[in-house]
């Protein structure tokens, strides 16, 4: 080979890499002073930072609002799981403490409070896990009472069953004194 043909090759070979350094430059020199040439997205760091950060709050947020969905729903049950049948019949045996002569102002109140105490016995008692006889007679005493009251629990309703009323907490008070095992 002569030294023309050497000189050319070398020349060429020159050319091309200059052509390729000077093509791989302006790939890099895409840019403005706002950032990549239109062609690309600009993405500030700082946002892409900001975007992270608001999906770790929002996970956060998500977990808070979670266990507090849990933590709301255990209280509800909390609140609306009955009593134990002893608290229940203590809140019942307290009624005795209290009473009202007929059209007395304080008789709304106490004939309401007895009803009250019932219907809670009756929620415990049915709750309760001695099986669905063993508190058949206070359960059927109470569930009479029901019926006779037919839902009305209004001052003068309560007056005119008043003795139906106090008639069967004091039969489920006798038959609890006479099972001391369900309320002690």
């Amino acid at each position: 080979m002569s030294v023309r043909v050497r000189i050319r090759m070398s020349t060429t070979a020159l050319a091309v890499t200059a052509a390729l350094v000077g093509a791989l430059a302006g790939c890099t020199e895409a840019s403005t002073s706002q950032g990549p040439g239109d062609d690309v997205p600009y993405v500030a760091p700082s946002a892409n930072a900001s975007a992270v950060n608001k999906e770790i709050e929002q996970d956060e947020a998500d977990a808070e609002a979670s266990e507090a969905a849990e933590a709301n729903a255990a209280q509800e049950e909390a609140f609306n799981r009955p009593e134990e049948v002893r608290s229940a019949f203590a809140g019942l045996q307290a009624t005795y403490q209290d009473g009202c002569a007929p059209g007395d102002g304080n008789c709304a109140y106490f004939l309401g409070r007895v009803n009250d105490e019932l219907n809670g016995l009756d929620k415990s008692m049915r709750a309760d896990g001695g099986g669905p006889n063993h508190f058949k007679e206070p359960l059927g005493w109470i569930s009479t009472l029901s019926t006779t009251l037919a839902g009305d629990t209004s001052t003068a309703n309560l007056e005119k069953h008043r003795s139906q009323l106090l008639g069967a907490r004091d039969r489920i008070n006798t038959w609890m004194q006479g099972h001391p095992e369900d309320y002690r």
